[in-house]
């Protein structure tokens, strides 16, 4: 094993370490937040500590640890704690803190800041399949019908009509925008900039909800930006901060409490239960474009995802009866006969996602588009 010599310019503290690999190892801003908490837990863990949970856990600052810690505590206390909050919190969220902590570790050894891997051996958790239904065509219906302000209606009609991440709609400014062409430029997962494409909805709310704006955030709140907000988050025309991801979630969840439990009234109980999460509009849009026969590849495109095998979680059913009443929506097997409007020159198949995650069909390693012969 290689030992590396420490760079005279190794961090004094953990925190230090953190923002050194936010900054340089090309992390999209759209990412950074959620990566400084989850690389940020790692800091009580390392002392025998747990993160506060829930809502404790917003504004709290971490332990101030030495970053050499990291390459002398012993791996069995960390693996220890990691234990522990994986007995606490769901398996997503654990796994998404190891493989951050674990493309870090990687960063800073490779520019000879630590000697080891101090979460060696650490192993992922098993996470349940997702059974989060989509929502409804009837309930998205509801939801535009809501008496809610034009940032809220402009911002859930976008996530819905676009298939994207609520983070890549936030993180938009003016200058992003093609509003002539209905698309906007985001900066995707891995820093990759690619375009999204609205539809008649979103294109006529973003004009009320600019207000002739022509530069910065698209999404504003509702008060001027404290001094401490970075110039880009600002607006240049009204002072105002761009609206945070946690700030939007909160602001749908307790909106769409009502619609998510209709039966109820009293809003203790409401609040109980919880509304809504903004993914489940990405989530709903995908579910119901599969249910239409939007073939693989334009499922592909609109989600941006790299693998067919990522597209299972949208062939589930949403709450509404399937298949649909119309012959022209309803996809075939590739080998099975066609139905006699789908024999025009050029048509393809619309194979179903199911078809295409069949091992015999379809490598694990190299996914493919299959198309009629």
């Amino acid at each position: 094993m290689t030992v590396h010599a420490l760079d005279r310019d190794t961090p004094a503290d953990y925190s230090t370490a953190v923002e050194a690999y936010l900054r340089s190892a090309g992390i999209a801003a759209s990412s950074q937040r959620i990566y400084r908490i989850s690389l940020l837990t790692w800091a009580w863990l390392a002392i025998g500590q747990q993160p506060p949970l829930g809502r404790n856990r917003r504004g709290a600052e971490p332990p101030t640890v030495a970053f050499a810690m990291f390459d002398e505590a012993p791996t069995d206390v960390i693996a220890e704690m990691f234990a522990q909050r994986a007995r606490l919190v769901d398996a997503d969220t654990v796994n998404r803190e190891l493989s951050v902590m674990k493309a870090a570790i990687a960063w800073w050894r490779a520019r000879g800041w630590l000697t080891r891997n101090p979460i060696i051996g650490i192993e992922r958790r098993p996470a349940p399949p997702d059974r989060t239904r989509a929502l409804s065509r009837e309930q998205i219906v509801a939801l535009s019908d809501l008496k809610v302000s034009v940032r809220e209606r402009t911002l859930w009609k976008a996530l819905y009509e676009t298939c994207a991440r609520a983070e890549e709609i936030l993180c938009l400014d003016v200058e992003d925008l093609l509003l002539a062409d209905k698309r906007g430029r985001v900066t995707s997962k891995g820093g990759t900039v690619e375009w999204v494409h609205w539809q008649s909805g979103t294109a006529q709310l973003l004009p009320r909800l600019l207000k002739g704006r022509t530069r910065g955030p698209v999404f504003l709140t509702d008060r001027r930006a404290p001094a401490h907000v970075p110039t880009r988050d600002t607006c240049p025309v009204t002072g105002r901060a761009r609206l945070s991801y946690r700030r939007a979630a909160e602001l749908f969840e307790a909106l769409t409490r009502p619609l998510a439990h209709p039966g109820i009234t009293d809003p203790a109980e409401l609040e109980a239960r919880g509304g809504w999460t903004l993914h489940q509009l990405r989530h709903s849009a995908l579910t119901h474009e599969a249910e239409d026969g939007t073939n693989t590849p334009t499922l592909l495109a609109r989600s941006r995802h790299a693998s067919v095998r990522s597209l299972e979680r949208y062939a589930r059913p949403s709450v509404e009866p399937w298949p649909p009443t119309s012959p022209t929506a309803i996809p075939y097997a590739a080998g099975s006969e066609a139905p006699p409007h789908e024999l025009r020159r050029g048509a393809l198949p619309l194979i179903p996602v199911d078809f295409l995650l069949d091992p015999e069909h379809v490598s694990k390693s190299t996914p493919r588009t299959v198309r009629r012969r």
